[in-house]
């Protein structure tokens, strides 16, 4: 078994976790704030009907045409209906949107008919804003209930300040970069939330079951050989998941791409979390308290 000392670099990691917080804030909430995606700024929907199917290349096109003429788009198929087609434009001072997507779609594709076209207003983006920061609050409120009972308090604490920790700095990741933030990117964050907390109470559980047999260590020195023993399954875990999202984020296409790429930041991060942010603070904690 190996015995990598993680608990005595805790300090060095919580700065570094500090730094990583701040760093994300800044982007967030001062240096370019998050790029609302229509479904969250408002905009036009426009739903198409091809007498063809169209294809993942056909799609791909269209999104070119679209980028040429300077319009941000979402394209995607409509359910399983692939000679269906629903396009999102942000909001724009132009008034007859489905008129311009039409003229742009002409160029290239002939037959098809507009079967729905209306507008996403910014009140409804507010809502959904309000929604989604509903969702992630009620999640966190729900594992912190259930970790208190599985475990104790503090484990509790530790893991949602972790979890806190992991989604934080993959909004600031999707911040920095640009990627546009909508539902699919809110349903990537309640993900991570779920893998970081799995992962934090494996390594807990671990340290629950040591505690009772490894009277002769210390807190530091038991939760650190805990770690330890948890190492291979956390790695070996968070290597699979990290391959599966690097193959959508390369091969999936652009409707999945800023879904992959949160869940790429939020793994990563949640691994690390996991050993140098839920661990070290549990530890910290049971030394405040026998001072």
């Amino acid at each position: 078994m190996k015995n990598i000392n993680f608990i005595g670099k805790r300090k060095i990691a919580i700065i570094f976790s500090l730094i990583l917080i701040v760093l994300s804030a800044i982007f967030i909430f001062g240096f370019k704030g998050l790029n609302f995606g229509i479904d969250f700024a408002g905009g036009a929907l426009v739903q198409i009907k091809f007498k063809q199917k169209i294809t993942i290349n056909d799609l791909e096109k269209m999104r070119t045409l679209f980028k040429k003429k300077g319009l941000v788009v979402d394209i995607q198929h409509l359910g399983e209906k692939e000679d269906e087609v629903m396009v999102k434009t942000k909001a724009t001072k132009k008034k007859d949107v489905s008129r311009q997507i039409e003229v742009v779609i002409r160029k290239d594709f002939q037959d098809f008919i507009i079967l729905r076209s209306e507008m996403v207003g910014p009140a409804i983006g507010k809502e959904l804003k309000k929604l989604a920061l509903y969702s992630v609050i009620f999640s966190i409120i729900g594992m912190l209930l259930y970790i208190t009972i599985r475990f104790e308090y503090r484990f509790a604490v530790a893991a949602i300040v972790a979890l806190i920790h992991d989604v934080v700095v993959a909004t600031g990741a999707i911040s920095a970069t640009g990627w546009e933030f909508n539902i699919p990117i809110v349903a990537a964050l309640l993900t991570i939330s779920g893998y970081s907390i799995n992962d934090t109470i494996v390594v807990f559980d671990r340290i629950r079951e040591n505690r009772k047999v490894m009277r002769n260590l210390s807190f530091p020195e038991m939760v650190n050989v805990s770690i330890n023993l948890s190492l291979s399954r956390t790695l070996i875990t968070s290597l699979t998941t990290i391959f599966a999202v690097i193959s959508l984020l390369v091969f999936g296409g652009e409707v999945v791409r800023g879904f992959a790429f949160t869940l790429l930041v939020g793994v990563t991060v949640g691994t690390y979390s996991t050993i140098f942010v839920a661990s070290p603070l549990l530890v910290e904690w049971h030394l405040y308290k026998e001072k």
